[in-house]
């Protein structure tokens, strides 16, 4: 295969790189190759980050002005850089909240890039935008939401939390009737949401209130009323949102939903619900009784790049009525004159997801996830789901017939915080170095009530028991 001469004497590799040759189609098979070894191996390396002073030296300048050919750039990142990144999907990846991708998934996003689909709007989008569409309302009818119930995926749980609340804020203006439009709102939430709550409310120049928790680490009611209950008139009627979590990022405990959801509906404050985490095991029936009260939010956001088994990066941003979301976040332009649509017209799947989030450029990144759900159904997803939180029921039991770690808390889901006996802080951080170190493990120290301890958390079904007793055996020496 060779090139045909270039239609400008001046436009020879800034033309012909957007075009087919010998040396693309190598890099293509190398690709294919490289993704299709790497997504099935098991488990993968779990490998480690490398000091900057070592990337400069072993790696250099990769941008110059010749540039470096195709498979020289794909050998840098194979061989050097992929390396030097920790593994999410390695099965002891057990820090943060780790990612378990299917392979339908993974390479289907790979058909995502291909398409360079634009997401944001359904004239041109609309194959992508119904497929993505169908997906959310799966875990709309996990949520037990109303048909008048729809969403966007969004690129995380921050994006996702701080759409949700400007639609809040939107909403407890609109009551208003313009009374509010220049006082900044208040939002309750507990110090154990996770910190995009607090960033925000900065973004919004909203202020926000922590409501203390029980001793289980719980949001309850009572202390949401109590919040409220303490303020005057005129700051009550400043609060535009309580937040609530269905799996806090730290312990993993669900807040109590039912109350503060009822809560919600008696004085009017839009009910959000932080389920970033925690919120995919709404499809196992093991723990299904653990969210009642979801059904009663006005907004909801759940990642399937966390525990729904889909690549980064994907949260799905579900509204109780997709209208508000679209009147809060709709952006205005002549150019986008041609993408207006009647708020007056039927509900329907054609609302542009640009329209609802605090974004317009989007990428069609439900696909991959939508694409896992089509191929395996729902049932495997069940499945799945339960093999992860029975593994952790399972490692609850070692360490309870341990004699030398203890719970922390009880495991809600599928975190497990321990504790080893007679370790001090440094002795966390040196066995976690250990273990990355030695490329077993990647679990980090946290603290929990100013005490340091170990977080543990299990979502990939390719974490099984005898890993988890290598690991707490591993904590004697």
């Amino acid at each position: 295969m060779t090139k045909s001469p270039a239609p400008y004497p001046d436009e020879s590799d800034g033309y012909w790189m957007h075009y087919h040759d010998e040396d693309s189609q190598k890099l293509a098979d190398a690709i294919i190759a490289y993704a299709v070894d790497r997504i099935r191996l098991d488990p993968p390396p779990l490998d480690a980050p490398k000091p900057l002073s070592v990337l400069q030296r072993e790696v250099g300048e990769t941008i110059t002005a010749e540039g470096l050919g195709a498979m020289k750039a794909l050998e840098i990142f194979t061989q050097q850089l992929a390396p030097s990144c920790i593994s999410v999907d390695h099965p002891l990846f057990l820090s943060f909240v780790p990612g378990a991708p299917t392979e339908s998934s993974v390479l289907f996003d790979l058909v995502v890039a291909a398409s360079n689909v634009y997401g944001g709007s359904w004239l041109e989008g609309a194959g992508a935008v119904y497929a993505e569409n169908q997906a959310l309302q799966w875990l709309v009818s996990l949520a037990g939401l109303p048909p008048t119930a729809g969403g966007v995926f969004v690129s995380g749980g921050t994006a996702g939390n701080l759409s949700a609340l400007i639609a809040a804020r939107w909403q407890w203006r609109q009551r208003a009737r313009g009374a509010m439009d220049s006082r900044r709102p208040i939002i309750i939430a507990s110090g154990g949401a996770h910190s995009s709550v607090g960033l925000a409310a900065n973004a919004m120049d909203a202020e926000l209130l922590h409501a203390p928790v029980d001793d289980a680490g719980r949001l309850t009611a009572s202390a949401v009323r109590s919040t409220f209950m303490a303020l005057n008139d005129v700051d009550r009627a400043r609060v535009c949102a309580v937040v609530a979590t269905s799996g806090t990022t730290n312990i993993g405990v669900i807040d109590d939903l039912s109350g503060i959801g009822d809560f919600a509906r008696e004085h009017q404050v839009w009910f959000h619900v932080d389920g970033a985490y925690g919120a995919a095991a709404l499809c196992a029936k093991s723990v299904r009784h653990l969210f009642v009260g979801i059904e009663q939010v006005d907004s909801l956001i759940v990642d399937p790049h966390k525990w729904l088994f889909g690549p980064y990066d994907c949260c799905a941003l579900i509204y109780r009525d997709v209208r508000i979301g679209k009147a809060a976040h709709t952006q205005k332009a002549e150019y986008l004159d041609v993408l207006i649509q009647d708020s007056t017209v039927a509900l329907d799947e054609a609302y542009n997801p640009a329209d609802l989030a605090h974004h317009l450029t989007r990428r069609a990144r439900g696909l991959p996830f939508w694409f896992s759900l089509a191929t395996h159904g729902t049932e495997a997803y069940e499945e799945a789901m339960e093999i992860t939180l029975q593994v952790t029921r399972d490692a609850a039991d070692m360490v309870r017939n341990s004699s030398h770690l203890q719970l922390v808390v009880e495991p809600s889901l599928s975190i497990i915080v321990v504790r080893r006996l007679g370790w001090q802080p440094a002795d966390y951080t040196r066995w976690s170095d250990r273990m990355l170190h030695d490329g077993l493990a990647f679990v980090v120290p946290t603290t929990h009530n100013g005490e340091t301890v170990l977080r543990m958390c299990l979502v990939n079904p390719r974490t099984d028991p005898a890993q988890m007793q290598m690991l707490f055996d591993s904590m004697r020496d």
